[in-house]
């Protein structure tokens, strides 16, 4: 029985410890790598680029191909051993063996693997791109929380100076040393504040359920963030030129290599439809054989009279008869020679080269080249506008991110400067020399201060890590 209870405990315990885990950012990223539909797609793309290389590696193989047939054949038919007319009923069985191979065609075989390799390389640099979006994603997500959280904890904190200065306000309204007005303008502080609670409790719960339907967790009630240890982790990206970060961008980032590939591919193709110009040489080698089980039929010599004598003809001239010899025989019937033996016995091979010379096709080769050629006018362009959107973006990035900077920088201070007020504020409300509404004022705009900041501080962790990934660091290897 004890066994049995400490089971249950521990079992409990377990579901108790599940239920109440935090979610890390690294795990909530790792989580979305691992589970998102979009990502699964990708992968899929890069099993289906790596079957069109199998393909095309195949293509280098000669075919093998085998084929047999059997048939049971009544009335006049033709048989396939002796190829004559026959009425009867037989059963008949063929069977062949074809090989063949391709020794030249216009090189296409060789570029079809090419850009199999390439279309393989492009597919996972689209995969590697969703994966950074996908990243960025959560970590936003992830940061809203957080700072809905923060700001939660600076109205539940400001909460509590405000009922006390309720129960400091009442005893100071009974001494008579303040009028009950102030007592009364606390009080809807401190209702509104309690509203402000409220919303801001949705807020977290709103934001939460938003991360964990990013991340295709559909236990909302459970999901919660690990939302303490993150802070402002710079390794130095933020200092360094905007043409740097934007030359690194333009080395690793997954747009332009999927550009360039795209470029690629279209060259390729552009190669493969002019290979259709040339002539193609190919290789073949048949082996067939045949079988049927109708009867034939021999000539024996009659063993009681093995020789007549008959004319044969006469002298010119003389009208002198000439007679020969012959054997004398007679049709007797024989049945079929054995399956195997026929096997060997009606087999034959055949073998050569085929040329195919185009020379007047419709004008289709010549179409086909001319849509590829402009299919990589049209892939040089859009690398063109690859990078150039690129540049752009980098360079807002990098805008947004000192601006961000500065604009926490500049929160700080007025917070600081807040502080000093609200306190110098409440030492006068403590003593009687200023009123309740001037203090809630004070204490108003040193709430909003505190939300600023926390605001102004992820906003920067958010625009300094795009920067970082855009310089070239990896998704999962960004610092918080």
């Amino acid at each position: 029985m004890k066994k049995i209870t400490i089971i249950i405990i521990v079992l409990f315990a377990f579901i108790g410890q599940a239920q109440n885990k935090k979610w890390t950012l690294k795990e909530c990223v790792q989580y979305a790598l691992e589970n998102n539909i979009s990502v699964k797609q990708s992968e899929l793309d890069i099993k289906l680029a790596e079957v069109e290389k199998l393909t095309a590696k195949g293509n280098f193989l000669p075919s093998l191909n085998a084929g047999s047939g059997i048939s049971e054949n009544t009335g006049l038919s033709f048989n396939p051993v002796t190829n004559n007319a026959q009425t009867t009923t037989f059963l008949s069985a063929s069977g062949n063996i074809n090989v063949g191979y391709t020794l030249f065609d216009g090189l296409r075989n060789f570029r079809q693997l090419q850009r199999a390799d390439m279309s393989k390389l492009s597919s996972q640099y689209r995969l590697d791109k969703m994966k950074d979006d996908i990243s960025l994603n959560v970590a936003n997500g992830y940061l809203t929380v957080l700072l809905n959280k923060a700001n939660l904890e600076v109205l539940k904190s400001q909460n509590m100076v405000t009922k006390e200065q309720i129960v400091r306000t009442q005893e100071l309204v009974d001494a008579g040393s303040l009028p009950r007005g102030d007592l009364l303008e606390i009080r809807a502080t401190d209702a509104s504040e309690q509203q402000q609670i409220i919303n801001a409790e949705n807020n977290v719960r709103i934001s939460l359920i938003s991360l964990a339907q990013l991340l295709l967790i559909k236990d909302y009630e459970n999901f919660d963030i690990e939302d303490e240890g993150y802070n402002i982790v710079d390794d130095g990206v933020s200092n360094r030129a905007v043409s740097e970060i934007i030359a690194s961008a333009k080395e690793n980032r997954s747009e332009i290599k999927i550009a360039e590939k795209n470029v690629e591919l279209a060259q390729m193709d552009l190669k493969i439809a002019r290979g259709a110009n040339l002539p193609t040489l190919t290789a073949f080698f048949g082996y067939n054989t045949r079988y049927a089980d109708t009867p034939s039929f021999t000539q024996q010599v009659d063993p009681n009279n093995p020789t007549i004598t008959q004319q044969i003809g006469t002298v010119q001239g003389t009208g002198e008869v000439v007679v020969g010899t012959f054997p004398n025989t007679f049709p007797v019937e024989v049945a079929a020679d054995p399956f195997i033996d026929q096997l060997y016995q009606n087999d034959g091979i055949g073998y050569g080269f085929n040329l195919n010379i185009p020379i007047f096709n419709g004008f289709s080769t010549k179409g086909n080249v001319q849509r590829n050629k402009v299919s990589l006018e049209r892939a040089k362009f859009q690398l063109e506008q690859a990078e150039l959107d690129l540049e752009s973006t980098v360079y807002q990035a990098y805008v947004d991110a000192k601006g961000a900077l500065k604009s926490y920088e500049a929160a700080q201070v007025a917070l600081e400067s807040q502080e000093l007020a609200y306190d110098y504020a409440k030492e006068r409300y403590d003593v009687g020399l200023t009123n309740a509404f001037d203090f809630s004022q004070s204490k108003l705009r040193f709430d909003n201060a505190k939300i600023e900041l926390n605001r102004s501080k992820y906003d920067y962790i958010f625009k300094l890590k795009v920067l970082e990934l855009f310089f070239g660091i990896p998704a999962t290897e960004l610092k918080f």
